[in-house]
């Protein structure tokens, strides 16, 4: 009977004693390391296996076309996380054509997909409001990241019962309200209700339940965060959103912007800004781009002209 070689790398079970570890066990094959698993090339036996792939990034060639690893990432703007099948229907992985008698299973498929899709009533609403948020966040022209936050204000709401009694678009637009003043981001309650499916003063009354119920770190809104929306809006000049943005700047370290409409002062700096310049700026254009009338711009206006330091 042939005899191994026992060397001093490995230990074996049978014979209490060392074994080489690039030799297999079963075969006079080599042991390869690929992975973080050790197996044999020429049996395949599997010697270690590791959960974890410290490969570290995968580096593509230059000329690799199809660069596909892992798939989309985790998203909260879904209900599932964007972890749910994809049923195609006409072609297959590669692009191929698939037979009629293909599609037709597809789509029984993918009728029992969409009818086991929602495991409950909670996830049902879940992907409703994710729904809704997507589509109030595209149609205000927003980035990615808003609508993440949204997304996730939405499910802190619904884990903590906020949605009993109170509808899904309301608590929806609310969510999209409220992660835009949590990320200091330019808007109002008004721009929010252009594209929602309730009425303002049920988005306004969801929101302060969100931040009431949730405790929200609301930043109070500052005039100098509307004068480039509004500045743009009118196509003012750059120095005039500059100069108008010293105003504001200098109101609210003075304290004249207190309890002022941060909007409709920010359209009366640009106003002041823009008469200095010796431009021209309407002031109802100003008004229709805050949201606001045009007597309170001209309120806000006079109470600025009033000070010593304009």
């Amino acid at each position: 009977m042939a005899t191994r070689d026992i060397s001093t790398d490995g230990f074996d079970e049978e014979t209490t004693g060392e074994l080489s570890t690039t030799d297999c066990p079963e075969c006079p094959g080599t042991l390869v390391t690929d992975g973080g698993e050790t197996r044999c090339e020429s049996c395949g036996l599997v010697i270690e296996a590791a959960r974890l792939d410290r490969r570290g990034p995968r580096v593509f060639d230059e000329t690799d076309s199809n660069r596909k690893r892992t798939g989309s990432p985790l998203t909260n703007a879904r209900h599932d996380r964007g972890l749910s099948t994809c049923i195609g229907q006409r072609q297959d992985g590669k692009g191929n054509d698939l037979s009629s008698q293909k599609r037709r299973q597809l789509a029984r498929l993918r009728r029992e997909h969409t009818r086991a899709k929602w495991r409950s009533k909670a996830e049902r609403n879940l992907g409703h409001g994710c729904t809704e948020i997507a589509r109030m966040v595209s149609a205000l022209g927003f980035d990615r990241g808003l609508r993440e936050q949204a997304a996730t204000l939405f499910r802190t709401a619904q884990d903590a019962d906020l949605l009993r009694g109170r509808s899904i678009e309301a608590i929806a637009a609310g969510c999209v309200y409220a992660a835009c003043r949590c990320s200091e981001h330019p808007c109002t309650v008004a721009e929010v209700t252009t594209v929602a499916r309730v009425a303002e003063d049920r988005i306004r009354n969801a929101y302060l339940v969100l931040n009431r119920e949730l405790d929200l770190p609301v930043p109070p809104q500052e005039p100098v965060e509307f004068i480039p929306k509004l500045a743009s809006a009118v196509d003012a000049a750059p120095a005039v959103e500059r100069t108008a943005r010293e105003l504001a700047t200098q109101a609210v370290e003075t304290g004249l912007a207190s309890g002022r409409n941060p909007a409709g002062f920010a359209a009366a700096c640009i106003e002041v800004a823009a008469a200095e310049h010796g431009t021209e700026v309407l002031q109802f254009e100003l008004a229709a781009a805050a949201d606001v009338c045009p007597v309170t711009v001209r309120t806000q206006r006079d109470a600025l002209l009033a000070e010593e330091w304009v």
